[in-house]
């Protein structure tokens, strides 16, 4: 997709995304510490195409898996960060068209849970959503907004239970979840 050069890494002091601690309590009586990033809460939404009979996923370069692995991509449940003075099932609503340009309402948004994600360093809070979409929806092709470089893709659904066990995809635990959940619904 994007060919990656010229890397360079460097210590980060000022984000507007991420912000490095160390924490300092007692537990039991004995002095702790434990460094931590403090980061948005996020939303995820676990999309289900009705006619393609297909979840729609996005495929995207994160530059840390980049690192681990020399590819970056993975697939992913349309998701967003917790940054704006908008209801969370608002700003689901938004990355929904953001990034894979199907226009729903909220009132077709449906909670499925929430959960801690990365615990040992960031503790962020996501919120998990459904909404089912057809053709009648598509607005635009989607791929997200200003630098972000997002690749709607269809899964169809009898392949989904391998997509989830397939270690050989680059994928993130609550697309796995999210999944299972629906899977074990029907």
């Amino acid at each position: 997709m994007y060919k990656i050069e010229n890397i360079s890494l460097e210590p980060c002091h000022d984000s507007a995304f991420v912000k490095l601690e160390r924490m300092h309590y007692t537990q039991g009586g004995e002095k702790r510490t434990w460094d931590l990033v403090q980061v948005h809460d996020s939303v995820a939404i676990l999309i289900y195409h009705k006619s393609k009979d297909a979840f729609v996923l996005v495929k995207q370069f994160r530059p840390p898996v980049y690192l681990k692995n020399q590819d970056g991509f993975t697939y992913e449940l349309c998701a967003g960060i917790v940054d704006k003075k908008m209801s969370l099932v608002e700003i689901a609503q938004e990355e929904i068209e953001e990034e894979t340009g199907y226009a729903v309402s909220v009132e077709r948004i449906k909670k499925i849970t929430s959960f801690y994600t990365a615990v040992g360093f960031a503790g962020a809070k996501q919120e998990l959503y459904y909404v089912v979409v057809d053709e009648d929806d598509k607005v635009h092709d989607g791929g997200g907004i200003d630098v972000e470089a997002i690749e709607v893709v269809y899964l169809p659904i009898d392949k989904a239970k391998t997509f989830i066990y397939d270690e050989k995809i680059v994928k993130t635990p609550g697309i796995m979840f999210a999944m299972s959940w629906w899977l074990a619904r029907v």
